[in-house]
């Protein structure tokens, strides 16, 4: 009972105290759409560096890999800490760069509502908000689900699933709503921090407890020799390859990541940003997917269903420790679905609501209407996580589990027409249209189909992106382009960074 105290304690001193720094925040939030969204495009380069890691590297990094490594090896590493993170770094660079510019100069604060000015069309801005909230909504369930899980298994069972998501949908609710992205952001860099720091006293506790670094190598060589081995298995070289590719392509397009390529500072805060973004990647994956491959070195049991982080905690360090790095899991899970909601909320009033109901709203009014879209996204997720996490509801429920589980995919298929879009000023809304559509069209296909997983041993994402760009490009060139002096203004780099 002590323990379980001890535990609840915790986590409710780390809510309250992102509550705390949300309603901080709202003290310097305006009411203007833009200022609620973007923080008035004003961050820097820490706070936008850890915002963005925090949002991105969620329940997967305390459960998800580190279950993976426990089972397969610690080779995902070179997928998410080397190669995803240096690619994610370049597309930053070379999507994020010129969306900034782009944002900058015509005051846009969503992907959709970019694309539409771009080639004038509000049914293509409503394309891209629908797309992307199809496949938003249900990776903001499954985190309400990890996060009620984390609070069942830290306590025993003594907190219901349904106690705890609803804890941390209410949480997250109150400082989302009142504090807006400035919020998010201040307690995204805190997560962060709190993230990093953890994990490596994780580590280095692990290590120390199980005798030594060398002991803890010996023993994961002869109980798993397969994890010291490079290659075979499920790490091929070309699953490798695609994984990284469609996480990578696919985060880009993520909205509470492609929103943040609107929030700089200045241009020296988005250099700074994505040079030390692969760095800062390495720091968090290496211990925790360590973490996992240790646990099945020294024969930690997992129950089934279960995680491993926990069980090697409770094995190697004491209850107030283990009860931290559930907290920092629990973090991990609201920095990624506060600004997921934030996100749902603007695709939701700034490209549904505002163009197709009322366009003549004001800032003001767009802004309370955020707030609102910012509830029903989360009571709506919440609702649909309970169905999920207990089994009920049949197969309309397993397809939003399935849904969420091809996310990075889904939203993989948009990044090469908006990329099209952004440097070549021949595109035209048809061949917008027709990739987006083609590419979706093909993927889901396969997601829901009985199509083959792969061709010629490569995924059927990558055959979906490669699709998207040939309709883009490909339609583009026999139909009508957009108005000369927009598309020239809109891809030329030059005269974006003159404004």
């Amino acid at each position: 009972m002590a323990d379980l105290g001890l535990s609840l304690g915790i986590v409710g001193a780390y809510l309250v105290l992102a509550l705390g720094i949300g309603l901080l925040a709202y003290r310097l939030t305006s009411n203007e759409a833009e200022d609620y969204y973007l923080a008035s495009r004003s961050m820097g380069t820490v706070v936008l560096l850890f915002t963005t890691f925090a949002t991105l590297l969620s329940a997967f990094t305390f459960f998800g890999g580190p279950n993976l490594a426990y089972g397969a090896g610690p080779e995902w590493i070179l997928v998410m800490g080397l190669m995803d993170g240096i690619l994610f770094a370049i597309l930053w660079y070379v999507v994020g760069y010129k969306q900034w510019l782009v944002g900058r100069t015509f005051g846009y604060v969503t992907l959709g509502e970019m694309l539409g000015d771009r080639f004038g069309s509000t049914t293509l801005r409503a394309l891209v908000a629908g797309v992307s909230l199809f496949w938003l909504f249900p990776y903001v369930m499954l985190q309400q689900v990890g996060g009620g899980q984390a609070l069942v298994g830290l306590t025993d069972g003594a907190v219901p699933y349904w106690a705890g998501a609803a804890l941390i949908t209410v949480f997250m609710i109150l400082y989302v709503v009142v504090a807006g992205l400035r919020g998010v952001a201040w307690t995204d860099t805190l997560q962060g921090v709190f993230m990093l720091g953890v994990v490596w006293v994780a580590a280095a506790w692990v290590v120390t407890g199980a005798g030594g670094l060398s002991a803890v190598g010996a023993q994961l060589a002869t109980e798993k020799p397969d994890f010291v081995a490079l290659g075979g298995g499920l790490y091929s070289v070309q699953w490798m390859i695609a994984s990284a590719v469609t996480i990578a392509f696919g985060v880009t397009m993520f909205p509470q990541i492609n929103q943040r390529f609107f929030v700089a500072r200045d241009d020296r805060v988005l250099k700074r940003s994505f040079a030390l973004w692969p760095v800062l990647v390495l720091l968090l994956f290496v211990p925790a997917f360590l973490l996992g491959s240790w646990a099945a070195g020294l024969g930690v049991a997992v129950p089934e269903g279960g995680n491993v982080i926990p069980a090697l905690l409770n094995e190697y360090t004491p209850a107030w420790f283990a009860a931290l790095v559930i907290a920092g899991a629990m973090a991990a899970m609201m920095s990624s679905s506060d600004s997921m909601l934030l996100s749902g909320s603007s695709y939701l009033t700034r490209d549904l609501y505002r163009p197709l109901l009322n366009p003549d709203a004001s800032e003001t009014k767009e802004g309370w209407v955020a707030r609102l879209g910012v509830v029903a996204f989360a009571v709506l997720s919440f609702v649909a996580s309970l169905f999920v996490a207990g089994g009920a509801g049949g197969g309309g429920f397993d397809l939003l589990v399935s849904i969420g589980d091809t996310a990075f995919g889904g939203y993989a298929q948009l990044a090469l027409p908006v990329m099209v879009a952004l440097y070549w000023a021949r595109t035209t809304r048809l061949g917008m249209i027709a990739g987006i559509l083609g590419s979706q069209a093909f993927y889901l296909a396969h997601v829901f189909g009985s199509l083959p997983a792969t061709y010629l041993g490569w995924d059927y994402a990558l055959y979906g992106m490669a699709l998207s760009l040939v309709l883009t490009v490909g339609v583009s060139l026999v139909t009508t382009a957009a108005p000369e002096e927009k598309a020239a203004r809109f891809t030329d780099s030059d005269a974006l960074q003159a404004d």
